[in-house]
């Protein structure tokens, strides 16, 4: 806890903090927080009073607080620690406890996502979005679709169309980390990632022996499983590429973390080639594509903004493509409540959080069509409060209309015709 120590009580964290602005509790707020931790730090966490572990439990992490502190407080730094120490000896609940065990597995999760993408191919999710809780999880399911940009039916599956080379001096090789969700549900990002880097003179490398992050794990204290994942990937991606993209701002945070979370020197070298795609892009120009006419919000995701310190690149993503007429959210620094499984398991609060988001959104003018945000939990959390706040609003990557320009500037070779 170490990491608290330059704190000095100030309270300018305070409206930087998404449960505090929900419930007025300081006990909700960081300064709260830092003082529970501090009583952690002291004595047995096994006898701690199960309100101040229910205000703990309750922060988001999303470490809006980091950047508003003039003290320099590492705050995420130390809510791990608490976290870790928290679930070690309280344990978990039982259903974040089976999330967990899923996401640890590749064939569990697989298995698990590939269902859940069948049942969003049914429509059924969308039928449901504004049907209470069970109709929120729909709505959070039905967001992971494509966004309808009025994409080609030849540009399907990146395999059948290979983008042309751009022109320039030779740029590192790219390795594609694939993830979880992002493999499963959210493959046409992946799929438009490898387009937009090729077309800006990337080579893109698949690496085999890939699992989840660990995020999630870390996330929720499960030290040991976040460890083990990570040292997973470090295995599979040593000596494979000259950069490892990424386009989850979650991975990519704690990817970026691995260092840290490992210490050692291979883990402290694969972090140090970890790259947003909207990093890389941003810092490769990117070429401009012909316009797209469409009103859209962007919304930063806290593990790009506060935690990668990411805030112009997706921007020049964005501004790469001409004719958006784009808005900048107000309250982008805030989170949307989506914090990996929080909204799983902590619903009432993450849909606290998710509502001042919304009624922004929804006061903007012109209204959006789109909300463009890089981290796969937020573009469902978000699209599904839109969904259910009846909002024809739809959330997707940046990184999606980048590729439809690009599409439409003819950047990619058409399929070829198929034989019979």
């Amino acid at each position: 806890f170490a990491a608290l120590d330059p704190c000095v009580h100030c309270g300018f964290c305070l409206p930087a903090c998404p449960t505090y602005l929900a419930t007025g509790d300081e006990s909700d707020s960081p300064r709260g927080r830092i003082v529970l931790m501090r009583e952690l730090e002291r004595g047995d966490s096994s006898t701690m009073d199960s309100g101040l572990i229910e205000h703990l439990e309750s922060c988001l992490g999303c470490r809006g607080c980091e950047p508003a502190c003039p003290s320099g407080v590492e705050y995420g730094r130390a809510f791990e620690t608490a976290r870790r120490a928290l679930a070690a000896t309280h344990g978990v609940s039982l259903p974040l406890r089976v999330l967990l065990y899923i996401f640890s597995s590749t064939p569990l999760w697989r298995s698990s996502l590939t269902l859940a993408r069948w049942l969003r191919s049914s429509g059924l999710p969308s039928r449901l979005s504004a049907n209470g809780r069970i109709g929120f999880a729909m709505g959070m399911l039905a967001a992971t679709r494509q966004a309808a940009l009025g994409r080609s039916s030849s540009l399907a599956r990146e395999a059948d169309a290979q983008p042309a080379r751009a022109d320039g001096a030779r740029r590192p090789t790219v390795a594609l980390f694939r993830g979880c969700v992002m493999d499963t549900l959210f493959d046409h990002v992946h799929e438009a990632t490898r387009r937009t880097l090729a077309a800006n003179g990337y080579t893109v490398i698949e690496v085999p022996g890939q699992v989840c992050c660990g995020a999630l794990h870390d996330h929720a204290g499960a030290h040991r499983a976040a460890r083990s994942l990570a040292s997973s990937n470090v295995d599979a991606f040593t000596d494979r590429a000259d950069l490892i993209l990424v386009n989850s701002a979650g991975c990519g945070a704690l990817m970026k973390d691995y260092g840290h979370l490992l210490g050692t020197d291979a883990a402290k070298d694969l972090a140090g080639r970890v790259k947003d795609v909207s990093e890389l892009l941003s810092q490769a120009g990117p070429r401009r594509g012909e316009p797209l006419p469409y009103d859209v919000a962007y919304d930063a995701p806290c593990h790009l903004q506060h935690a990668q310190g990411l805030i112009r690149p997706p921007l020049d993503i964005l501004g790469a493509v001409p004719g958006l007429r784009l808005q900048v959210l107000p309250g982008a620094h805030q989170c949307c409540g989506s914090a990996g499984l929080y909204s799983v398991v902590r619903p009432t609060m993450a849909r606290a959080v998710l509502d001042a988001k919304i009624d922004e959104i929804a006061s903007l003018r012109p209204r959006p069509k789109f909300v463009a945000t890089g981290n796969p939990g937020c573009i469902m959390q978000i699209g599904a409060g839109l969904a259910a706040a009846g909002l024809e609003i739809a959330a997707a990557h940046p990184v999606e209309f980048l590729d439809r320009s690009y599409e439409l500037a003819g950047f990619y070779q058409p399929n070829a015709p198929q034989a019979e």
